[in-house]
């Protein structure tokens, strides 16, 4: 492809689905011949690519395009500016012309046609757009991703939207109902990450075990997995996003019998509460949970479970959060998140009653997560004197020990860090180690022969 002189750069906000339509978006700008750049101020055109799932997402979303507005206005330097993603989808014909910096909006069903619309941009008579169309884009192994340059590991979408309709919760509306990729296909992008140098891949998708239900065939998890562990230079798979209602034994028993199959499973329960459950329509009940957590812990018994709860929904009573706070308490989860109710609008949920104060819902989360600390502190001190595999992911910010790295139990960006002591490592190798020393979230270590 021809080089032009249009030079871009790509902010990529939210979570991991959102970085890998990044990613696919870079990929397919560098094959139109366009340039990537890492200095937004070196740029013709900037793209924002916005998360909308909850309202923090949104405020963040709002602050960066806003910020890029006004160096539009005020600065020296003229650029296109370009709205993407799950806030594009969801508000870019409104923030149109609220906004009139932004050239362009692109919802989520645009990833694959982002070159031809980036190419429009420079025409004479191009007005600001807001191209909104159904979100049923399905990237696949032909879309040549840019990954980071110090990338060791790096997040494989097996599926893009979601069918589940919770009540809080506007993915459905977003992002589409499910829809899985091709296992063939997706074991071509696993192996071809693996010759990129990429040692752990993360799955990842809106319900990653709901893969495989729209598929003529019904491709089973469980089957990817085992398949994808047999890939040359993988080191590493780690699964997230698992469903209670849709996690399966024969899920938990591929992963305990395939060695670079991380034994962590990362389970968002959202609560424990059967009424608030049902009210959240999540379709699975507090006696299947804890049926999913102890069928985990007895086919893998040193599983690491990660989990995400929602306090403050409506209806959530202080019984109903007592009931809660008793459940984390007892189950002693690994690592865990918590996410204040946050209402949205087009929600089935936005329309109930009985709302908590803002407040209550912080005092709730602070709650739980007090008593996380305490739990992961305990977890943490028994690791203790174990040997760890360590991914060794770069220098350390900290003087007391030379690199930063991961175990098997943590999972990047949401779970804590191995701090690394001892002789010369390199990014992306993994290294056996010695837990020598550990706080409520990160673990300390020291590289043995």
């Amino acid at each position: 492809m021809k080089q032009n002189n249009t030079k871009v750069h790509i902010i990529s906000l939210g979570c991991s689905k959102n970085l890998v339509d990044s990613e696919v978006m870079g990929g397919l700008l560098s094959q139109s011949g366009m340039q990537l750049v890492n200095r937004r101020e070196l740029a013709d055109i900037v793209i924002v690519n916005t998360c909308a799932f909850i309202n923090p997402a949104k405020e963040e979303a709002l602050e960066e395009i806003l910020q890029l507005a006004h160096e539009k206005k005020t600065g020296s330097h003229p650029f296109r500016l370009v709205v993407s993603g799950c806030l594009a989808q969801r508000y870019g014909r409104k923030l149109l012309a609220e906004i009139p910096e932004v050239d362009l909006f692109i919802g989520t069903g645009e990833v694959g046609n982002i070159a031809l619309h980036l190419s429009k941009l420079d025409r004479p008579k191009t007005k600001k757009a807001a191209i909104i169309t159904k979100p049923d884009f399905l990237m696949t192994s032909q879309h040549a991703r840019v990954l980071s340059s110090t990338s060791v590991s790096t997040y494989l979408k097996i599926s893009d939207g979601c069918s589940n309709c919770c009540t809080y919760c506007v993915i459905p509306a977003i992002r589409g109902k499910a829809r899985s990729r091709n296992p063939a296909d997706i074991l071509q992008e696993a192996a071809m990450l693996a010759t990129r140098g990429i040692k752990e891949i993360i799955i990842t998708g809106q319900d990653t075990t709901a893969y495989g239900r729209d598929l003529p065939d019904h491709p089973q998890l469980s089957d990817l997995l085992t398949d994808m562990a047999e890939i040359r230079g993988i080191k590493w798979i780690r699964l997230l996003y698992a469903h209670p209602t849709h996690t399966t034994a024969a899920m938990m028993k591929s992963i305990a019998k395939n060695k670079r199959i991380c034994r962590y499973i990362d389970l968002p329960i959202q609560h424990i509460d059967d009424d608030i459950l049902k009210s959240m329509n999540r379709k699975a009940t507090s006696s299947h949970i804890k049926k999913i957590i102890a069928q985990a812990r007895e086919i893998i018994p040193d599983v690491a479970l990660r989990t995400s709860i929602i306090v403050g929904f409506p209806g959530e009573t202080q019984k109903r959060f007592d009931r809660l706070l008793d459940f984390i308490v007892d189950t002693k989860f690994d690592h865990l998140g918590v996410f204040p109710y946050s209402r949205e609008e087009g929600t089935k949920a936005a329309l109930l009653s009985s709302r908590i104060s803002e407040a209550e819902k912080e005092r709730r989360r602070d709650i739980i997560m007090n008593e996380q600390a305490a739990i992961s502190n305990k977890i943490n001190q028994g690791l203790i004197g174990s040997i760890q595999e360590v991914l060794i992911e770069g220098k350390s910010d900290r003087s007391d020990y030379s690199y930063g790295g991961r175990c098997r139990r943590q999972a990047p960006e949401i779970d804590g860090v191995t701090y690394v002591k001892g002789k010369q490592a390199k990014t992306g190798s993994m290294v056996q180690c010695k837990i020598i020393d550990a706080d409520d979230y990160d673990l300390f270590a020291r590289i043995i022969d």
